[in-house]
């Protein structure tokens, strides 16, 4: 039985290829593909971006070696980004709930 990080990990790539499989290379998302990908799977990240040219940022930031397409690895760098990101919120939200606690 796999632990919640290898299903994590097996969702992971699952998700990536089940956008990458629409157009060209299955190997990689173009800009359409990693755009589709972001508004059904990172919907509350994209909300939070007020800025129209917000994916073509992050697809010029995702691709290292500038093919003009974000394979996994380079994907993977963006769920890394974000999953920090969101630790780092956690990590502050707890203090706060901690000093609430404590002056309560």
């Amino acid at each position: 039985m796999p632990s919640d990080l290898e299903r994590a990990m097996e969702t992971l790539i699952t998700v990536f290829h089940r956008y990458a499989d629409k157009q060209g290379s299955t190997a990689s998302l173009s800009r359409t593909e990693l755009k589709k990908l972001m508004e059904n799977e990172l919907a509350s990240f994209l909300k939070t971006q007020k800025d129209p040219a917000a994916i073509d940022r992050i697809m010029k930031d995702l691709d290292s070696n500038g093919d003009g397409e974000v394979n996994f690895e380079e994907f993977v760098s963006l769920v890394v980004g974000l999953s920090i990101a969101c630790e780092q919120i956690y990590q502050i939200q707890m203090k706060k709930l901690g000093a609430a606690v404590k002056n309560n």
